[in-house]
């Protein structure tokens, strides 16, 4: 199944339902609702879904927007935050992207897991990435660095993403709801990368992983992962896919085709059960979505 976000148009419709027949009229049956929909937006949604013009495969947490934010605010309260009320509201909000979900016939709900509070060492590492700096003995100080930091730092912010997600899956299980864990880009994000293995062993279906192949493309830039070894390790518990390409250093978002990514080696892992969702900046042109789409398609095939 392939989709296409809303993240890409969202900001310029002021009415769901044409929002999403531009997304139909790109030849695509499905589209994931992205953290951009504002709560304007959802009665056009609603209608063009009863109407059958499209099919929602997927809603990314938070959506609809929190009353009074009018832009994309995923990390606006987190489910690791040391503030009650932010978990609180965290939890109020993705329950309401749940009941969206239903309403819309989704079938997973993607979540972003949280953050510690931290040096900004991914900043730091874009930077040194700048400047030419990959793989020289200061790179690899920063990087052995923030390693240590996030080891010594996360079990608080994790032990309390981890209470969060178990309160959310007896809710996304009531509403036959499947939940995808993505894998961020910033360094100071959660899981970081050794703890997904230990996290999807503990939390089985409907947790799943999702993979952000724009985002793991940075992880390997910034020095953490190997993006394909890293999808490859993580294949029995993938959902699906979010698919849009990275110019080094560290800048995404890209249509495929216009970066560094190396689909073609990511296509061992993709199967045409997963969902498949391209989420491309509002800036790519339209003609360049229609080659950028055709492009992975020849790639990873039509399924």
């Amino acid at each position: 199944m392939y989709s296409f976000s809303t993240c890409w148009n969202s900001a310029r419709h002021t009415d769901g339902r044409a929002m999403l027949r531009e997304i139909r009229d790109l030849g695509f049956e499905y589209a994931e609702l992205s953290h951009g929909i504002r709560i304007s937006l959802m009665p056009g949604i609603l209608d063009a879904v009863k109407a059958g013009e499209i099919k929602i495969s997927t809603l990314h947490n938070f959506c609809p927007l929190p009353v009074g934010v009018d832009k994309p605010a995923p990390n606006l309260y987190e489910f690791s935050s040391d503030r009650d009320r932010d978990r609180q509201l965290a939890l109020k909000l993705t329950l309401n992207t749940f009941d969206f979900a239903v309403k819309t016939g989704a079938q997973l709900v993607v979540l972003h897991f949280g953050s510690m509070d931290l040096k900004d060492y991914t900043g730091k590492l874009k930077e040194l990435l700048e400047r030419g700096k990959r793989g020289t003995p200061e790179f690899q100080k920063v990087t052995a660095e923030a390693q240590a930091a996030r080891e010594a730092k996360k079990k608080n912010y994790y032990d309390r993403s981890r209470d969060m997600l178990r309160e959310l899956i007896g809710e996304a299980k009531f509403r036959g709801l499947k939940l995808g864990i993505e894998i961020r880009e910033a360094v100071e994000e959660l899981p970081i990368e050794s703890d997904f293995a230990a996290l999807l062993k503990e939390f089985p279906a409907p947790v799943f992983y999702w993979h952000d192949v724009g985002h793991a493309q940075i992880k390997q830039d910034l020095g953490f992962i190997d993006h394909a070894k890293f999808l490859a390790e993580r294949a029995d518990r993938l959902a699906g896919f979010h698919i849009h390409d990275v110019k080094f250093p560290a800048r995404d978002h890209f249509p495929p085709g216009g970066g560094d990514i190396d689909f073609a080696a990511l296509k061992p892992f993709v199967k045409p059960e997963h969902i498949k969702v391209f989420e491309l900046s509002p800036k790519v042109p339209l003609d360049s979505v229609t080659r950028s789409v055709a492009h992975l398609k020849r790639i990873w095939g039509e399924e």
